[in-house]
């Protein structure tokens, strides 16, 4: 029997501007999210009644059908989550979104970190766990509770300061992460680690991705730091 996955949080995106809503997206996949955009305006209740995501963000001025109706008819009919995101900053609109269901409630231009911090904190409200268990990222999936990196079908076992290091590029990826910055995110997490060390794992690191089919996974750039290549 082979082992049972846990699945990532799944986060439905309901936006009508495409520019951020491949925005959004692309913030939830980074940070470790199963993202999935609604564009179905009109049916977009029975869509996400349909797929249970365990979370939702909601954009207000949506073509075609009202966002508040919408936020209404969902929690009318099920328990699902709403985050509202949206350019409406009066305190009347707040206040209706939030009496119709909503669980919180964002205006745009947002701060990532926050927003990501705050979709976090509705989570935990609502008895899910606050930090997605499995990253996925340029075809290869990381289980953070388990160790455990999988690519082209195959497996590999990291050791703990393998796991915090691929899980941070992989947290930003397609961006330059510094040395400094990922010997204080491995700080951070209480893990004792200097710069020979950090090379050390990082090589340990690259070795195994390269026995998954993936040898150049993470470059190095140089006088900059690292890079996680998620295409």
């Amino acid at each position: 029997m082979g082992r049972e996955e846990i699945r990532m949080k799944r986060i439905a995106v309901v936006e009508d501007d495409i520019f951020m809503r491949e925005e959004l997206t692309e913030i939830l996949r980074r940070a470790g999210y199963d993202a999935e955009s609604v564009i179905s305006f009109e049916n977009a209740a029975r869509e996400l009644i349909s797929s249970a995501p365990d979370l939702v963000l909601l954009d207000l001025g949506l073509p075609g059908r009202d966002g508040f109706s919408l936020c209404a008819e969902l929690r009318r009919r099920c328990p699902v989550p709403i985050v509202v995101v949206t350019s409406r900053n009066s305190a009347a609109d707040e206040l209706r979104a939030l009496s119709l269901g909503g669980d919180d409630y964002i205006t745009k231009p947002y701060s990532i970190p926050i927003l990501l911090a705050r979709i976090k904190a509705v989570l935990r409200r609502s008895g899910g766990p606050s930090e997605p268990d499995i990253l996925e990222a340029g075809g290869v999936r990381l289980s953070l509770s388990r160790g455990t990196v999988w690519a082209s079908g195959r497996t590999a076992e990291l050791t703990r300061n393998e796991l915090k290091i691929l899980a941070h590029l992989m947290a930003h990826a397609g961006e330059i992460v510094s040395r400094a910055d990922l010997i204080e995110a491995l700080w951070d997490s209480r893990i004792y680690i200097d710069d020979n060390t950090l090379s050390v794992n990082v090589t340990r690191l690259r070795n195994k991705l390269g026995e998954l089919g993936l040898p150049e996974q993470i470059k190095t750039r140089r006088g900059m730091g690292y890079q996680y290549d998620d295409r």
